[in-house]
Order: C-alpha cells, then sequence, then structure tokens
C-alpha cells in the first residue's frame, strides 16, 4: 500500500517570510549607504543623519506591540500584505524629497518613522505564523532560516545599492528596494494562509505533524482541530496583564534590548565607522560591510539547528537559555577584540564575529516566545522585539556621541558591556514556563 504523500507547505512559506525578512533590510539599511550621499545633498551633519535613522527605529519600536496584537488578531496573512505594501509606499517616498526643499531634515525623520512603523509587523506576525505552523521541535530552525533574511539582505544591501548609486544615483536605488518588497508582498498574499487548517497544500500527514507539536492550550488546541475559514485566527488571546506580570518576559524583553544596540551598529554605523574611521574607500567598504551580515546569515540558522538539537536531547533550558548564554558572551569578546585591532581589514573580519555569534542567539529569543506565547505569540514577540528596537534607536543616536567624545573604541566597549548583561538576562528565563499556565 503506498503512504500517504506529506507536503512540505510549512517550509515553503517559512522560506518566503525569509524572503520578506531580506526584504524589510534592504529597505532599512539602504538608508545607511546611502547616508552619506543624502547628507551632502541636503547638507546634513552626522548627527542629523544619526535622527534619520534613529526615527526609524523609534517608529519602528513604538508599533512593534501594536503589530503583535493586530497578527493575533487579523492573521499573519493580511498584516503582512498590508506591512509590505507600506513599506515601499515609504522607501519610494524617500526619493522624492526635493534636493532644495526647506525643512528636509523633518520630511526624512517623518518618512522614516512611519516607515518604521509599517515595518514593525515583520517579527511579531511572523512569529505568529510560527506558533500556528511550526511544531516545537523545529521553531529554531524555522525562526533561523527567517532571520537568516536578516543577513542576506542586509549582506546584499551594500553593494546592490552601492553599484545603484554609482550608475544611477541614490534616489533609483530607494526605487529599486520599493519594487522589490512590492511585488514579495504581492506573492505572499497568494500563497499565505494564517493557519494550516486553511491552507489547501498541506497534507492530512502535515497537518497532523504540526498539530502534534504545537504549544497550545487544550482550549486552543481544541479550537485548531477544527477546520477554521482560510484566514481565521481561532485561539483566544491572553491578557495584556498576564503578559505584563511575566518575569519571562521583562527578563527576555531587556536581553533582546541589549541584543538590538549591538546589531545596530552594524545596521546603522558600520559603512560609515569603515568608510570614515578606518579610512577605506567606497569599494573596500561596500565589500567589509558586507561580512557582519553574511556572518548574521550563516550563524542565525545554524543557532536555529544547535537549539533545537540540544533542546530535543537536554532540555529548553539548556538549548534556548544556554545558547543565548554562550553566543551573546562570545559577541562581547569579540565587539572588544575587533574595536582594538590595527588593520581595517582584520577589525572588519573580528567585529564580523561579534555580529555572527549574536545572531547564534537570535533563533532563542524567537522560540522562546512562540512557546510561552502560544496564540499570543504575535503579542509577546512584538513586545520583545519593542527592546530590540529601542536599543537600535539609542545606537543610532547615542554611538556617534560617544564616538565624537571618547572615540569609536568606547563606543564598541559599550556595546560589548550590554552584550555582557543581555547574556546575563537569560539566566532568569523559564523556557518551560506558558504564559497560559499562569492565568
Amino acid at each position: 500500500m503506498t503512504p500517504p504523500s506529506v507536503s512540505h507547505t510549512r517550509w515553503f512559506l517559512v522560506f518566503w517570510l525569509f524572503v520578506l525578512s531580506a526584504v524589510a533590510f534592504l529597505d532599512r539599511v539602504n538608508i545607511s549607504i546611502a547616508g552619506p550621499s543624502i547628507a551632502a545633498d541636503y547638507g546634513l551633519t552626522n548627527s542629523q543623519l544619526g535622527y534619520v535613522f534613529s526615527s526609524f527605529l523609534l517608529g519602528y519600536a513604538l508599533f512593534q506591540t501594536a503589530g503583535g496584537w493586530l497578527s493575533d488578531k487579523l492573521g499573519p496573512r493580511r498584516v503582512l500584505t498590508v506591512g509590505v505594501a507600506w513599506w515601499g509606499i515609504f522607501t519610494a517616498l524617500t526619493a522624492i524629497v526635493p534636493s532644495q526643499i526647506k525643512g528636509a531634515l523633518l520630511l526624512f525623520v517623518a518618512i522614516r518613522f512611519l516607515l518604521g512603523a509599517g515595518e514593525a509587523v515583520i517579527y511579531p506576525a511572523s512569529n505568529q505564523f510560527v506558533s500556528w505552523w511550526i511544531p516545537t521541535q523545529e521553531r529554531g530552525v524555522a525562526n533561523g532560516v527567517i532571520f537568516a533574511g536578516v543577513g542576506v539582505g542586509a549582506s546584499i544591501t551594500p553593494p546592490a545599492i552601492s553599484y545603484v548609486m554609482f550608475h544611477y544615483g541614490w534616489r533609483s536605488s530607494f526605487w529599486m528596494s520599493a519594487v522589490i518588497g512590492l511585488a514579495a508582498g504581492f506573492i505572499w498574499f497568494l500563497i499565505a494562509r494564517d493557519q494550516p487548517e486553511g491552507h489547501p497544500s498541506v497534507s492530512p500527514a502535515e497537518l497532523h505533524f504540526i498539530q502534534s507539536g504545537r504549544t497550545l492550550s487544550s482550549s486552543e488546541s481544541l479550537s485548531a482541530s477544527t477546520t477554521p475559514p482560510p484566514d481565521a485566527n481561532t485561539a483566544k488571546s491572553l491578557p495584556w496583564f498576564t503578559i505584563l506580570q511575566s518575569k519571562n518576559v521583562w527578563a527576555v524583553t531587556f536581553s533582546y534590548f541589549c541584543y538590538g544596540y549591538v546589531a545596530w551598529i552594524f545596521f546603522s554605523w558600520f559603512y560609515i565607522y569603515l568608510a570614515k574611521v578606518r579610512g577605506l574607500n567606497l569599494k573596500a567598504s561596500a565589500f567589509y560591510t558586507t561580512l557582519p551580515f553574511l556572518a548574521m546569515a550563516f550563524c542565525c540558522p545554524l543557532g536555529g539547528v544547535i537549539t533545537d538539537r540540544i533542546t530535543l536531547s537536554r532540555g529548553k533550558r539548556l538549548g534556548r537559555c544556554g545558547i543565548a548564554v554562550v553566543a551573546m558572551t562570545m559577541t562581547a569578546v569579540f565587539l572588544v577584540l575587533g574595536s582594538r585591532v590595527a588593520s581595517a581589514r582584520l577589525a572588519s573580519v573580528v567585529l564580523a564575529g561579534g555580529a555572527g555569534a549574536l545572531y547564534l542567539s537570535q533563533s532563542s529569543f524567537w522560540s522562546v516566545t512562540a512557546d510561552i506565547g502560544a496564540a499570543s505569540s504575535g503579542s509577546v514577540s512584538g513586545f520583545m522585539n519593542m527592546g530590540a528596537q529601542l536599543g537600535g534607536a539609542i545606537t543610532a543616536s547615542l554611538t556617534p556621541a560617544v564616538a565624537a567624545r571618547y572615540g569609536w573604541t568606547a563606543s564598541f566597549y559599550v556595546a560589548a558591556v550590554l552584550a555582557a548583561l543581555g547574556a546575563v538576562a537569560w539566566l532568569a528565563v523559564n523556557p518551560d514556563r506558558s504564559l497560559a499556565a499562569t492565568r
């Protein structure tokens, strides 16, 4: 007798979330590469450029919780579709600010703030998808693949934006980013569903496997076992009081704040650091700027594989929390060493090691919030990610301020201290305690 066919629809959709993740970082990192040209056109200083960077992150941070709540209520299919269309519109608007207009700084700040607000839905919605589509034993790998898009998007951005800028000007690079995003979002709307029960391509065997490994309460599992409308989220969300009184949520949020502070040094300032401080030319800066992002792209799924395997054999405490502690501690060491290396090229490699080590821990954050949040994983992860983006917003403005007063080595020391504190915070996380159990 021929065994029933097993579909792999969940992994195809995870791959497309990887694509959307890459597009999101194309849309946000492009301004770091185009920044010097924009500053020259509009007469902006580095500090003013920092305000533009921070405005994106402020909008991104402030709308994380709302984005997670919307994902819980409306589902990741519609929320991400609207979100990606929003990114495309505001990325295009960046390109049409007239060169001679008064108040250009205020316009850029407003546009980037609203772009950040739209991008805020990407990862809470992705985590809501993971909580419904991915059994717990695969969540490390799934999150690793999704967040590998961060490294891929950020690594292709410097050479792609530099090439388009060199041949067609910085405005064309933003038009290119907008078109790519709109196309990716349209495809997502066509292929995605909020839950596997409503997707026509999911085989009975795949559906059974997914349902058997979901971390839902009994009532949530019961509602999920019935066939819902194609885009309905039937499970009951947790009250915000339950989420906000959780020690786990606050510990992982503080750690992700530290994580975000470190990560956004690479996204906001690394290219400018190599070009202006280390003295590399445009071509060399674009090349070496890709190294941290390639390290992220490689280490993110690697960390997911490691955390899933250790979790399976030794439990979540070691598999999720232990990996995060080790990875963030390694990050602190790499940042200290890299900032002190005399050679610009060697420093780039060592600091890229710090970025890679940081992203070994990425899956731990999102797998734990998917596990403990269950049907409210969008809200829980959105709150956590708000912490990271507030850290990033502080980085965008504080890093050049510290560098101007104390030197760039001091800026990396501050980041190293925060990475170490982020590692310590994981010691307070209990990944086996679901928020649903606290009600």
